[in-house]
């Protein structure tokens, strides 16, 4: 059984261009200046977002980096990074170099380490709890477009998502909403199924772009067209759709945290959200292995 996502889709509306990032479109302007910023360039402010140059221009005279206080943040909170795309060049770096690992050992190693081995769910339900977590970086090596569809989705899903929320948050969305669908898996799917595969994780990434795009007030329209096309997939084309719903339902609750969170406790309601999502997939684990005896 495969579980794999698909595509991505651009907004169709004319929107302007940040000021500072040419090529992405944005709705949101500067309280300030008002010049449009992208949400890499968004800094919270009491009202509304603030453009990094004036961010920096409201503490004159004084030199080198701004206070850690008014450092330029996303819209989630996260310092603005370098390289936006980081993680996300690193998770399918990763995900590629096992693919390559896979192929050249064959089954032997997906068996020892996919999400519920070659002998359906006793794996886990023994104790290799680890799989939950392997099977997100595991892919089919006899079906090249199964990595092939769930890296491009991660790329073109993965990386704006990560510009906006900030390395930090991005990486607990991801494997949160991976660890949910794998958990989800394992409590619905029949005990001779298997699944592998990091299409939890990356409709996890899916729901938390549709609650940004939603929070930024952005055409809808096209999210849902893409999410809609993906679950036609999911529920018709023989995929683990467990993983799928799994993934998404934590995205969109770990995404609306991250992004709705107040600034004053913006920390503890993101983190702990993500603590809560945990919680829930141990229990889920636990209640499936008592099942299984």
């Amino acid at each position: 059984m495969e579980d794999q996502a698909t595509g991505s889709a651009r907004d169709a509306h004319s929107l302007p261009m940040c000021y500072r990032h040419q090529d992405r479109e944005t709705g949101v302007r500067c309280t300030r200046c008002e010049r449009p910023i992208c949400p890499e360039c968004m800094v919270s402010a009491s009202v509304g977002f603030q453009c990094p140059d004036c961010v920096r221009g409201a503490t004159p005279g004084v030199s080198g980096p701004p206070p850690a206080d008014t450092r330029p943040r996303t819209i989630a909170g996260g310092t603005v990074a370098a390289d936006p795309r980081l993680l996300t060049k690193i998770l399918i770096g990763v995900n590629l170099a096992v693919f390559l690992v896979q192929i050249a050992v064959g089954w032997t190693f997906t068996g020892d380490f996919e999400l519920f081995g070659r002998i359906g769910t006793e794996g886990v339900a023994e104790g290799q709890y680890y799989r939950l977590l392997t099977a997100m970086f595991l892919h089919d090596p006899q079906n090249y477009m199964h990595i092939v569809f769930n890296m491009l989705s991660l790329w073109w899903i993965g990386g704006p998502l990560e510009a906006a929320l900030g390395r930090a948050r991005y990486l607990a969305l991801y494997f949160v909403s991976g660890l949910a669908g794998s958990a989800l898996t394992y409590l619905l799917v029949a005990p001779t199924g298997a699944s592998l595969g990091a299409s939890g994780a990356i409709f996890g990434l899916f729901g938390a772009t549709a609650v940004l795009i939603r929070r930024l007030n952005y055409d809808m329209r096209p999210i849902i067209a893409l999410l809609v096309i993906n679950l036609i997939f999911t529920f018709h084309g023989g995929i683990a759709w467990q993983a799928h719903i799994g993934g998404l339902v934590a995205g969109v609750v770990t995404g609306y945290a991250m992004v709705h969170a107040p600034r004053e406790r913006r920390n503890l309601i993101q983190y702990g959200t993500c603590a809560l999502v945990l919680l829930l997939t141990l229990v889920i684990t636990v209640v499936r292995t008592a099942q299984l005896g």
